[in-house]
């Protein structure tokens, strides 16, 4: 599940002998540690976090030289190894410093200031490592900030300034900081959820993930393609991470794709595209789900069960552009390999669905993450040995060093990530710049969300996925939600439900209140609110609109800046997924990277879907039926893209698919949502009916 590195082309430094022993051990004691004070916290919490961050800085410095390829000089080693400890010791110290510095009325001796220096530091070099520069530049900016810069220039983002002991202190013991909210999430959950990945690929999880994939859709038209999104579904399960997933599982889709008539570049595309969706996938969604929960305080449970519906709509968008390019090119089903789902399931099967299950059991249970994932852990050990792979004391203890490994950068940049965050609310940046995308975009949600797709593309070029849900959503979740919860204050107003205390405060932000005299259209409605300002439109959704509905639309605005996090894994110019893909297809990155693009089309439809249809309202019956007109809307809009259902259709039809299919998933009246998916449907078979006898469907 770590998220993905814009390192990971970085040469790691390779160690023999009794130095590589040390390290190995030393990584198996991390986790062993970490699961340990997951069941019996025996140190606070802060403590906890600190050491994390001790345990894996030390791992990134000598891991990763302080110049990228040179892995070999034994001086550039001793500066590391003296970096990595240093950093460790600093880290390890300042939770005995904390309550002397309280003793002193919050004022730092100099061992406490060298020791904040060394860590602060530290974060930034090693971030430096392992992500590349633009993460180090904001933290130096965010710092400069509120201790020089900012009370230089004018106008909303002016900023007094701090005293550089209060920025020190503010960093390091903030609530927001380097030690504090974020690091809590990566040293519980995400580590935990890293290590219980790890055990499942340790297992033969893997494995198991691509032969149930080729059992099941291996001999249909279009299969190879099938199994990739399959494949890629099922092993985000275990990882989380677009480059991961198209590095594991493409090295063996992309050739089959290959094989059975793809192009190489849409071969790639389509890999790129469909392990993007991994991080979208529940039970394990990355780290951004973690933190998530953490930002709204809703249950994470609550948050990977209403996800399930959207990532499952994102896997069949893809599918649906896999078989109509499979049935466009006149691609013919492969020979039949042997692999049916029973084979597959006796061979490894019993390591990935018995942990699968008994986690997911666990978490609608009510249990902890962390708990879900301890056990999760001891159920693949357990699990294991009902297959050809059991695990045993080795394997438990190279999983648990896979683990601990896979975790460094995600470790170092979720806590460097919390001085960015810590002065974003110190200075209340989150909430100006909510602010100003209200402003530009005047009320209109679709503009908003265009805004915040915009920013996350332009984030995504320097930053991981998980940075750049953190930062955008300190940044524009609140203007979202507010946008979001408007729409129940404009239907409320145009129904004339707001009630006596709502139209009074709604009076004192109109300069003509008698625009409220008679009967309102939904429109004229939505004008009103629109215009309000927020210190009148704030109180009047805190007042009109019921809890539910508001923790839905602080879900969905949440929801809607993870997905659009996840696009630069496929957009270009820098589409880290597709140009993994490429490589291993052997295809142009940039036509790749196009080709993720087009078919990753559901990144940006079903958020939609999440701002304008109660789509994460926990109303399973409704989010069933706008799930089904999901399906429909999105098939047809493909087929129109396309020009090809189940074989080519004409250009008028092509513009007749492409308004049905949008009519499907257009907050629109039931009966024109139902009209739409008539007409899909309709073409659907009107298509079958009319194809060629030589050509049958599959």
């Amino acid at each position: 599940m770590s998220d993905e590195p814009k390192a990971e082309a970085a040469v790691l430094r390779a160690f023999t002998g009794w130095p590589n022993t040390a390290l190995t051990v030393l990584c198996f004691l991390i986790a062993v540690g970490h699961i340990y004070v997951a069941f019996d916290p025996i140190i606070s919490e802060f403590q906890r976090n600190a050491y994390h961050f001790a345990g894996f800085a030390f791992l990134a410095a000598v891991l990763y030289p302080l110049i990228k390829g040179h892995t070999r000089s034994k001086g550039m080693l001793a500066f590391d190894l003296t970096l990595g400890i240093c950093v460790a010791i600093s880290a390890i110290y300042l939770p005995y410093a904390e309550q002397g510095i309280y003793d002193r009325g919050v004022k730092f001796s100099t061992l406490d200031w060298i020791a904040s220096v060394i860590c602060v530091v530290g974060a930034i070099e090693l971030t430096r490592r392992l992500t590349g520069w633009v993460i180090p530049s904001l933290i130096i900016i965010a710092l400069s900030y509120v201790g020089w810069w900012g009370s230089m220039i004018g106008g909303v983002f002016s900023f007094p300034g701090l005293s550089w002991e209060s920025i020190a202190f503010r960093s390091i013991f903030g609530d927001d900081a380097m030690f504090g909210t974020i690091a809590r999430i990566s040293s519980t959950f995400v580590f935990l959820f890293i290590i219980f990945g790890a055990f499942l690929l340790r297992s033969g999880a893997g494995d198991f993930v691509i032969n149930i994939a080729r059992a099941i859709a291996g001999r249909l038209v279009g299969g190879p393609g099938i199994v990739a999104v399959i494949a890629s579904g099922l092993t985000g399960t275990i990882s989380g991470s677009a480059v991961a997933n198209t590095a594991s599982t493409g090295v063996i889709t992309i050739p089959l794709m290959k094989k059975a008539g793809f192009p190489p570049k849409f071969a790639g595309g389509v890999e790129a595209a469909s392990s993007t969706g991994g991080q979208l996938m529940p039970p394990i969604m990355g780290a951004g789900a973690f933190v998530m929960a953490s930002f709204t305080q809703i249950p994470y449970e609550t948050i990977v069960a209403v996800a399930a519906l959207p990532a499952l709509l994102y896997f069949l968008s893809v599918t649906f552009f896999v078989r109509i390019e499979a049935r466009r090119l006149g691609l013919q089903p492969m020979d039949n390999d042997g692999e049916t789902v029973w084979s597959a399931f006796k061979k490894g099967g019993a390591s990935f669905v018995i942990p699968i299950a008994g986690l997911i059991g666990m978490l609608v249970a009510g249990f902890t993450p962390a708990y879900a994932a301890v056990f999760g852990i001891l159920a693949v050990i357990a699990s294991s040995w009902l297959t050809q792979n059991p695990m045993g004391p080795r394997a438990v203890f190279e999983a648990l060093v896979m683990g601990t490994k896979g975790m460094i950068m995600t470790a170092v940049l979720l806590c460097a990530v919390g001085l960015v965050v810590n002065v974003i609310a110190t200075a209340g940046i989150g909430n100006t710049f909510s602010l100003m995308i209200a402003d530009w975009a005047n009320g209109n949600l679709l503009a908003a969300i265009v805004m915040v797709a915009i920013a996350s593309l332009v984030l995504g070029m320097g930053l991981p996925v998980t940075a750049a849900y953190i930062v955008l959503a300190t940044l524009s979740a609140p203007a979202l939600a507010g946008m979001i919860s408007d729409r129940f204050v404009i239907d409320a107003l145009a129904a004339g439900t707001l009630g006596d205390a709502g139209q009074t405060i709604l009076m004192l932000g109109l300069a003509d209140p008698t625009v409220l005299a008679g009967p309102l259209t939904l429109e004229e409605a939505g004008a009103i609110i629109k215009a309000l300002p927020l210190e009148v439109a704030a109180p009047l959704r805190d007042l009109v609109v019921p809890q539910e509905v508001a923790v839905a639309a602080l879900l969905s605005a949440h929801m809607i800046i993870f997905w659009l996090s996840q696009d630069s894994n496929v957009t270009p110019p820098v589409a880290l997924a597709a140009f993994t893909a490429a490589a291993i297809a052997k295809a142009p990155a940039m036509a790749t990277g196009f080709a993720s693009w087009k078919l990753a089309k559901g990144l940006y439809i079903v958020p939609l879907l999440m701002a304008y249809t109660p789509f994460l309202s926990g109303d399973w019956p409704t989010m069933l039926m706008i799930f089904g007109f999901g399906v429909v809307g999105i098939y047809g809009l493909a087929g129109a893209l396309q020009g090809c259902m189940e074989q080519p259709i004409a250009v008028p039809l092509r513009f007749v698919a492409a308004i049905a299919g949008a009519a499907c998933i257009w907050p629109a009246p039931l009966w024109v949502q139902a009209a739409g998916a008539v007409v899909v449907i309709g073409l659907l078979i009107w298509n079958i009916r009319t194809m060629p006898q030589m050509a049958p469907a599959q």
